[in-house]
Formats: C-alpha cells, sequence, structure tokens
C-alpha cells in the first residue's frame, strides 16, 4: 500500500502501542513517563518476541511476520477484531479482488432493492466511498445527491467539506471518526487505488478535521447502530443504519437507514408526502 496515505504497518503498531494506559494492563513504572503509551520492551515481552525483532517491525525492517507472532503481538496491544483484520492485511498484503466500480449506474436488481425501501434512506457506494445510487428517500433524508456534481457525490466528501453534514448529524464527531476509522480498514481490504489514495490527500489538506481523525490510525467497521439527525424539515429523526457487502461485487456496500420507531417513520412520510 502506498506510503502516501500512511497506512503502513509499522505506523498502525506503534499509534496502537502509544494509545494503551500502562495501567489498564498492570504495569506501574518509578519514573514518570516521557512519552505516552508501552515501551516497545513492554510489547515485546508481552508478546514473546525479542526487542531487536518488535523494533525492526515498527520499523519496517522485520519481514512479512508469521501468523503465530502476529497473533501474539495482536494479544499484546489489546487489538479489536477489527484492528486485527487491518494489522493482518497490512502483513500479508490486500485481498486479489479488484474493487467494481459501475460505469454507468447499477444494475436492475440492484436499483429493485433500493426502491424496495420507500420510507427507508438507502444508498449504494463504491470502495472509494463514492456514491453511484441512491432511492428518493435518501435525496431527502440525508443529501441531494442529484443536486451535486459526480466528484461530489462522495460519503467523505460530504461529511467533511459539506457545512450541512454538521447540522445534519447531531454527534458529528462520533460519526466522522467512526467514518474515517472504517475507510482506513477498507483500505486494507481493497487496496488504496490511486482515486482513495487522491481522496485521502485531498481531504487532508482541506479539513484539519479529517487530518486529526486520519492522524490517530483509528479502525473500526460501520456495523449497525441508531445515528440522530437534525433534518431541517422533518425534524429530529432516530434512524437505524446497517452496511452491507454486495455479493460478486468486490468493494460494492450498501448502506440503509430504517426508522428508529414509528414517529421516525411518520416524519419520513410527510416528508416524501406520502401520509395515506
Amino acid at each position: 500500500m502506498a506510503q502516501s496515505v500512511e497506512n503502513s504497518l509499522g505506523v498502525f503498531l506503534r499509534s496502537r502501542r502509544e494509545r494503551l494506559d500502562p495501567a489498564d494492563i498492570g504495569l506501574t513504572s518509578p519514573t514518570r513517563r516521557r512519552t505516552p503509551g508501552l515501551r516497545r520492551e513492554e510489547v515485546a515481552h508481552r508478546a514473546d518476541v525479542s526487542v531487536e525483532w518488535y523494533t525492526r517491525l515498527e520499523q519496517g525492517r522485520g519481514g512479512a511476520p508469521s501468523t503465530q507472532v502476529l497473533h501474539s503481538v495482536a494479544e499484546a496491544l489489546l487489538l479489536s477484531r477489527a484492528e486485527r483484520e487491518h494489522m493482518f492485511s497490512l502483513a500479508h498484503g490486500q485481498r486479489p479482488d479488484v474493487p467494481h466500480k459501475p460505469v454507468d449506474g447499477i444494475n436492475s436488481r440492484l436499483r429493485s432493492v433500493l426502491d424496495g425501501f420507500p420510507h427507508a434512506p438507502a444508498y449504494i457506494k463504491t470502495a472509494a466511498w463514492d456514491i453511484v445510487a441512491w432511492n428518493r428517500a435518501a435525496r431527502l433524508v440525508l443529501s441531494d445527491y442529484e443536486a451535486m456534481g459526480t466528484e461530489d457525490r462522495n460519503v467523505l466528501r460530504i461529511l467533511f467539506l459539506d457545512p450541512s453534514s454538521r447540522t445534519l448529524l447531531r454527534h458529528w464527531e462520533r460519526e466522522a471518526g467512526l467514518a474515517v476509522s472504517t475507510f482506513r480498514l477498507e483500505l486494507t481490504r481493497w487496496g488504496a487505488t490511486d482515486e482513495a489514495e487522491s481522496l485521502v490527500q485531498e481531504l487532508r489538506a482541506r479539513s484539519a478535521d479529517f487530518a486529526r481523525l486520519w492522524g490517530a490510525n483509528d479502525v473500526g467497521t460501520l456495523g449497525e447502530g441508531v445515528k440522530h439527525l437534525s433534518h431541517p424539515i422533518a425534524g429530529d429523526l432516530a434512524m437505524w443504519y446497517s452496511s452491507f457487502a454486495i455479493d460478486d461485487e468486490p468493494g460494492l456496500g450498501m448502506v440503509l437507514y430504517t426508522p428508529n420507531a414509528e414517529r421516525d417513520a411518520e416524519r419520513i412520510r410527510r416528508l416524501m408526502g406520502d401520509t395515506h
């Protein structure tokens, strides 16, 4: 993976080491630590590897580590499931699938899926998080994708460069952090294409918030949960969101928002003019 997006194994391991509180794993020090987190020798001891070998690994000079050693390092650093996946991908290379980007839109099968959720916003995104299809509910509740240029129709560009996203999302900071950590993980799943690398560089230059969150090296997954929206017309909405991979389409995924309660569903129906 290109170093331009700072997605190397050594950078990631160092960030995970520095975020750990020694007290959380029962370590005490008679003197005040000059740097945050664990020392390299402490990680090496917990992983049962030599300090020299672990140091080379963080510096990118250790070669390809074995699966057993990676599991030991993951345990030593208390990595989450998503972080483990990210680490193994960085260490052993990306999967061979080539991310798919529809040129002339999606096929009729996927269009039918989107339209099958008349009151639940849904869209389909590529590996670079370009939004390539959406339903009417998504356009009215989330963003008017039809009014955007093709380049602007990107989840991260909207989140960090469109001021209205900070008003729409009541917990913008949390949502932004989750989006960046998920995007980082997906870069290792599908590979840092030229398009994805350009997007990262653009956002780092144009958004101090993105640069800060990207620099944290956090890794996660969108998974599912509840988003709270403050819609300018519909009012407050609680939407349960889920993300799904699309079979036989590497890198393509669907994000679906369903009303969390009948009150939310009714507000969306009124927004769409479907009150019968």
